[in-house]
């Protein structure tokens, strides 16, 4: 069965847009909460949200859905999506949503759906969804007296926070530690502040006033200038910016220079190395790591499984081969002794235990390796415009220029309308040159 609505990552577009409706919102919650109906227990379902407007659009409508198969909804409110897997599994509930669209502007909005062991769906069962929802099937229906219910769970912050903290390392503190926490404007603006609060830390917090309209904007992990500027100014001893579900991560040194999620894995991965924590002999990492992590892990003796871009299929590797540590460049870091997902704040702690250990600063600690020259560039573009013989010819010419030491990557965007162009390797004019061959024939072929 193939899909049409879920993407990499859930549903996702413009909000009270095709598919981003709240029609479709409620015939995903009919059909979803159809196909995870099994057995005669009472079924629930646990829904949490970032700060969008169209949330509140959304989120009754989902709610709606799920009512009319006969499920139970736990309306969690705005908090992060590893939160709303956590609570999946921990409330034992049929299944888990999170309305999101992560790190796109406010306009956008999506959906993303959790089983009951907390992990995303499969596209296999997302494309049984898909068939549910065009079936339209009224037998689905339950009966008016078997109609769920639905009702906020009004500690789910609090549980939430006291998971986090429960990752760090019994009797370690953050005390002494002034961390900069950008939060979006997101899901996090109140776990995280408080996460490291608790643990002792002195914080300066930004993107801590949610509007509807500002998630993202200017700020969190894919815009962290304002992180960076304030550890400067503070003189803090590090940043954090998630991002508006705070699932992602990006941090900087006390110098303001930026720590991506490639530095921030190969830190992790070469601590749980040497305390015996690491499994599976390997991390798993996209096609966009950087070549300079793969050579860095090669050294200590470690793999690196590539998948392809989506956290998800970065967690369906880890569990396939075994590794407990996986994520992509972007600072999608998944850390599978706690969570079952990407965990911004997790992932933190685990950097910020790494420095208190040590005694040194993020910049001796945190930055393993130098990254070989990597560009990226985006241009819109259909899917279709990879198989044009101009662009076709321009590929495989940029990955002779690049030889065998090199990387070209070119691929549709899971999340927008985009084409991505990546190239890397040890020659930076090489790099830039492979890329602009690429951009221009796709760019010429879209004139055309």
């Amino acid at each position: 069965m193939n899909r049409s609505l879920f993407g990499t990552d859930g549903i996702r577009g413009t909000a009270n847009a095709a598919p981003m409706t709240a029609a479709v919102a409620l015939a995903v919650g009919r059909a979803a909460g159809a196909e995870f109906t099994r057995g005669g227990h009472r079924h629930r379902v646990v829904i949490g949200k970032d700060t969008r407007l169209s949330g509140y659009m959304l989120e009754p409508a989902l709610t709606a859905g799920f009512i009319s198969v006969g499920m139970d909804v736990f309306l969690l409110g705005p908090l992060p999506t590893p939160a709303v897997a956590m609570l999946t599994r921990s409330m034992r509930a049929d299944l888990g949503v999170v309305i999101s669209a992560s790190h796109n502007p406010f306009e956008d909005n999506g959906i993303k759906l959790f089983g009951p062991d907390g992990f995303k769906l499969s596209d296999e069962v997302e494309a049984r969804i898909e068939q549910r929802m065009r079936a339209d099937d009224a037998d689905d229906l339950a009966a008016p007296a078997h109609l769920g219910r639905a009702q906020r769970l009004d500690d789910a912050v609090g549980r939430y926070i006291e998971f986090v903290k429960g990752s760090l390392s019994k009797g370690l503190t953050l005390d002494g530690l002034k961390i900069v926490v950008d939060c979006a404007h997101g899901a996090a603006y109140r776990v995280a502040p408080t996460v490291l609060r608790e643990l002792g830390a002195e914080v300066i917090a930004l993107g801590v006033e949610p509007n509807g309209f500002n998630i993202n904007k200017d700020c969190g992990s894919t815009s962290p200038k304002a992180m960076q500027d304030a550890v400067r100014q503070h003189k803090a001893d590090l940043g954090v910016a998630l991002d508006g579900d705070a699932d992602r991560v990006t941090m900087a040194d006390e110098t303001g220079a930026l720590l991506d999620g490639d530095q921030l894995m190969a830190l992790i991965a070469s601590v749980w190395l040497r305390t015996g924590r690491l499994r599976g002999g390997a991390i798993v990492a996209t096609v966009m790591s950087n070549l300079g992590l793969e050579r860095y892990l090669e050294n200590l003796g470690i793999g690196l499984l590539r998948t392809a871009v989506g956290d998800r299929y970065v967690v369906e590797k880890m569990r396939e081969s075994g590794a407990n540590i996986g994520g992509e460049q972007s600072g999608h870091l998944v850390l599978s002794d706690y969570a079952t997902t990407g965990d911004g704040l997790i992932a933190a702690l685990q950097v910020l235990t790494a420095c208190v250990e040590a005694k040194r600063p993020a910049s001796a600690v945190a930055r393993l390796f130098k990254p070989l020259p990597q560009l990226l560039k985006n241009i819109p573009a259909e899917p279709s415009a990879l198989d044009a013989k101009p662009v076709q010819s321009a590929v495989r010419e940029a990955e002779a220029a690049l030889g065998k030491q090199g990387r070209l990557l070119v691929r549709p965007s899971g999340t927008e309308p985009l084409l991505r162009v990546m190239a890397e390797g040890d020659d930076q004019k090489v790099v830039a040159a492979a890329v602009e061959r690429v951009v221009s024939a796709i760019a010429a072929v879209g004139r055309s």
